[in-house]
């Protein structure tokens, strides 16, 4: 089941204080990027974060889970946290800045023949 757009629509608005955070539609699912990183990914209306020390720190006891089947374990976010913005905020923060800046995709050089 795909994820509905209302769904990721709430959770950006829930993190907007976190920086610039942004969806982009993948595979009939959704990425959330932070200030340009992927912090998380919405599957099946379910918020997969992630992990990373300083999220898992934030959260304390969280539940782990893969987004789709054959995925990495991500950090599940359970719906009760979405409504407090703060929280929510405060999460996509500090994931986006414990990981690394997206690589930066150079263009392919055109051969002279």
């Amino acid at each position: 089941m795909a994820s509905q757009q209302g769904t990721v629509d709430f959770i950006i608005e829930q993190a907007a204080r976190a920086g610039t955070v942004s969806a982009r539609k993948m595979f009939g699912e959704y990425g959330l990027y932070c200030d340009g990183k992927i912090v998380a990914l919405v599957c099946d209306n379910s918020l997969f974060m992630k992990p990373t020390p300083a999220g898992l720190a934030f959260i304390g006891d969280a539940a782990m889970g893969p987004p789709y089947p054959g995925a990495k374990p991500s950090i599940v976010i359970v719906e009760e946290h979405w409504e407090d913005a703060d929280w929510m905020a405060e999460l996509f923060r500090l994931t986006a800045a414990a990981l690394p800046a997206p690589a930066i995709k150079r263009k392919a050089r055109k051969s002279s023949t």
